[in-house]
């Protein structure tokens, strides 16, 4: 149905080979059967955590990030191994970034984080009945916890010192599932 709108790839030359991410210049032929080339990024996929405190406030962290050269403030995410499980990936990284675990967890959705360049997936998760715990950060990795109220977050969207695609997607999520 959508036959008049798909690009079919002719070649794919290896650009870019990482620890994290592959770097592809293809050739394309177009719906009018000229050609273009796309470059792009392989992504193993990533998982994000909504945690939600007991007492309704949301659980996020403060992170440097070195393209933006800034910190930004961010839910709880991280990157897939090759084979892991999603809700897994997101158990162990809330216990790892934040320190706490949870007892429900609920699966929301997925986001594709910027369409254009990249095959990226981020998988959405509501963690909630939390437990404290101590933080196990990866050797170089380096956060702060923070905790914030919907009203705060919005407000931080609205004034722009929330910019992070992922977290302004997870404050709509949270919104959707009424956490207030």
């Amino acid at each position: 149905m959508d036959r008049h709108l798909i690009e079919e790839k002719i070649t794919s030359q290896p650009l870019f080979k990482g620890k994290l991410l592959n770097a592809f210049c293809d050739t394309v032929r177009l719906p009018d059967g000229s050609e273009a080339t796309r470059e792009y990024i392989k992504h193993p996929g990533a998982v994000m955590i909504i945690p939600q405190l007991p007492d309704g406030r949301l659980l996020l962290e403060r992170q440097f990030r070195y393209p933006l050269d800034r910190v930004f403030i961010e839910f709880p995410a991280g990157k897939l191994e090759i084979g892991e499980d999603p809700l897994l990936c997101a158990q162990r990284e809330l216990l790892e970034e934040t320190g706490y675990s949870a007892a429900s967890w609920e699966y929301l959705g997925v986001l594709h984080p910027i369409i254009s360049y990249t095959d990226e997936e981020i998988k959405i998760y509501l963690a909630k009945d939390l437990t404290a715990g101590e933080k196990q950060l990866d050797e170089g990795e380096f956060l702060e916890s923070i905790t914030m109220s919907m009203a705060e977050l919005v407000a931080g969207v609205l004034d722009g010192s929330i910019t992070d695609a992922k977290t302004v997607s997870g404050i709509f999520w949270a919104q959707q599932k009424g956490l207030v």
